[in-house]
C-alpha cells in the first residue's frame, strides 16, 4: 500500500509548486464559470491590496479590519466580497499553502430572504407568454418557465441536447457546477420550441439574428420587455421564471425530490426554500378569531 497517495497528499504535492499568491488564486478559480472567475478574482485582489500582505502573512486582525472597512456597503456586496475571501483562504489552507484558515473566524452577515418577493403569480407568467408575439422570444419564455432553466443553460442548448420519447421530450442540460442533468417536458410544452428547428442538429436552439448563440443579456432584455408588456411593475429577470417554475409546480403537487432533480439542486435544503417562501398555512389559521 506504500504507493497509495491520499487526496490530502496529492493536494499538498500540488501546493509545493505554488510559491506565489497569484498561482494559488489561479488554482482556486480553475474550472469555475467566467462570471464567477471575474467576480471572485476582483474581490480577492481587492482584499490583498487592502491587506498589504501575502496570503501567508494575513492575520485574523487584518481580516477583521477588512470586514469593518466594508460597513458602508450594502449587505449583498459585503456578503459577495467576504464569500470570495473566505473561499480563497479555505482553499489555500486545504492545499497546504497557508498554515491555518484565518477566514474561518469570519461569519457572513445574514441577509433577509427575499425569495417570496421574486415569485410571480401564475396569471402574470401566463400573460407574459400570451402577449409575446415573436416566435423565438415566446419559445424562450416557455422553456425558461416550463423547464426551470437558468439563463446560462438556455443559451447553450443545442438540438443535439434534445431526445424524443413517445410522450415526453428530454433535454440534456449542462449546468452550474459543471453538472449534467435531464429535464422532462411534455410534447405540448416543447411544440413552440420545436418550431424553431431549421435542420441543423448541432445548432443552438435559440439563435441571434446573426445566426450565433444568444447572449445572456439578450435573454434578459427579452424577459424584461415581456414583463413590462404584461403590466408587471417589478424588476423581472429570467431567474424569476425559474422561481415561478419551482413555486407553481409545488403548488400543483410536484414532489420536492422531483423538483430538486429538475432544478439541479445538490440538496433538498435549497429546493425546500420554495416550500417556506409561500407556506400553505400557518398557526394563525388555528386561532378562534
Amino acid at each position: 500500500m506504500k504507493d497509495l497517495v491520499t487526496v490530502q497528499e496529492k493536494n499538498t504535492v500540488k501546493a509545493t509548486n505554488a510559491t506565489q499568491d497569484d498561482q494559488v488564486i489561479n488554482m482556486w478559480l480553475y474550472g469555475r464559470s467566467p462570471k464567477t472567475v471575474k467576480e471572485y478574482k476582483r474581490n480577492a485582489l481587492e482584499f490583498l491590496v487592502f491587506s498589504g500582505s501575502p496570503l501567508r502573512g494575513t492575520t485574523v486582525e487584518t481580516l477583521q479590519e477588512y470586514v469593518n472597512s466594508l460597513s458602508t456597503l450594502g449587505l449583498p456586496s459585503i456578503r459577495a466580497k467576504l464569500s470570495a475571501v473566505k473561499s480563497l483562504f479555505s482553499y489555500a489552507h486545504r492545499i497546504g499553502y497557508v498554515p491555518f484558515n484565518v477566514g474561518a473566524v469570519v461569519e457572513l452577515p445574514k441577509s433577509k430572504d427575499t425569495l417570496a418577493e421574486r415569485i410571480l403569480p401564475e396569471s402574470d407568467v401566463i400573460r407574459m407568454i400570451a402577449l409575446e408575439q415573436n416566435t423565438r422570444n415566446k419559445a424562450i419564455l416557455i422553456l425558461l418557465y416550463a423547464g426551470g432553466l437558468r439563463v446560462s443553460e438556455i443559451v447553450n442548448l443545442t438540438w443535439n441536447d434534445v431526445s424524443y420519447g413517445s410522450e415526453n421530450i428530454y433535454l440534456t442540460v449542462y449546468g452550474k457546477g459543471n453538472k449534467t442533468r435531464y429535464i422532462t417536458l411534455a410534447r405540448t410544452q416543447f411544440e413552440p420550441i420545436q418550431g424553431l428547428y431549421e435542420g441543423q442538429s448541432n445548432a443552438h436552439i435559440f439563435r441571434s439574428q446573426k445566426g450565433g448563440a444568444l447572449d445572456q443579456s439578450q435573454v434578459n432584455r427579452i424577459v424584461k420587455r415581456s414583463a413590462k408588456r404584461a403590466g408587471i411593475d417589478k424588476p423581472v429577470s429570467p431567474h424569476w421564471l425559474r422561481h415561478a417554475h419551482a413555486s407553481h409546480s409545488l403548488d400543483h403537487g410536484c414532489p420536492v425530490h422531483v423538483l430538486q432533480s429538475t432544478l439541479g439542486h445538490s440538496s433538498l435544503t435549497a429546493t425546500s426554500r420554495y416550500t417556506h417562501a409561500r407556506p400553505k398555512e400557518g398557526s394563525g389559521n388555528y386561532l378562534a378569531i
